[in-house]
């Protein structure tokens, strides 16, 4: 079975990278700066789509702005302000051990999402790193499981999609891919079933289970 997983709130915990990156970009346009626990819902979503919420479609100009301020923080600092979650290395491995081939599916962008990877030492587990491009393009997570089913010659049926916002389980539906939920990163558990979700996973080790159900 291939194996697409989320990277932000499935594998690691990026809040304080995410998040203080997004206050440095509403503070550098000049707008009100929420508590960092007021912003959790920005994390999941492409950042684009964040500041959409925010801004609104009129003013697509501001939005663009906080995109390259995000950027200015994010790509020196807050890359690395990220955590990997307890047991994720371990379930990765057993994940392999099973027979499992790993793909990340990230709407971050893929340069990103390829750095933080290599910096924890996850890099090895995947047999494809595939994210959104900077300009935006498969920033949505229909498209990009698209894409990875597409260049990767995967028929939906021996694909599973793991993640812990509606994003990724939608996102799934959209191929039909069987999507899971994880409760451990931003998502609540109603959120993922609502979308979709199969199964939804309380702990990396519950997630190895799951998968031996649906597989």
């Amino acid at each position: 079975m291939h194996i697409l997983l989320d990277l932000d709130g499935t594998l690691t915990d990026p809040k304080v990278g995410i998040l203080t990156s997004l206050q440095h970009a509403l503070k550098e346009l000049g707008e009100p700066v929420p508590h960092i626990d007021e912003l959790d819902w920005c994390i999941g979503p492409p950042l684009k789509d964040a500041l959409l919420t925010m801004f609104g479609e009129k003013q697509p100009e501001k939005v663009n702005e906080g995109v390259r301020h995000f950027r200015e923080r994010f790509g020196d600092v807050g890359l690395f302000e990220n955590e990997v979650y307890p047991e994720i290395p371990e379930i990765l491995t057993a994940m392999r051990k099973d027979g499992h081939v790993l793909h990340i599916a990230t709407s971050k962008p893929e340069v990103f999402a390829q750095r933080i990877l290599d910096h924890f030492k996850l890099t090895s587990h995947f047999t494809s790193i595939n994210g959104s491009e900077l300009d935006g393009t498969r920033g949505d997570k229909g498209e990009l499981i698209a894409h990875i089913l597409a260049t990767q010659s995967i028929a939906s049926d021996d694909a599973v999609m793991i993640g812990d916002r509606k994003h990724d389980i939608i996102g799934a539906g959209k191929n039909a891919v069987t999507g899971i939920g994880v409760l451990w990163g931003y998502g609540s558990q109603e959120e993922l079933e609502i979308a979709g979700a199969k199964m939804c996973a309380d702990s990396p080790r519950n997630l190895l289970q799951c998968l031996q159900v649906i597989c």
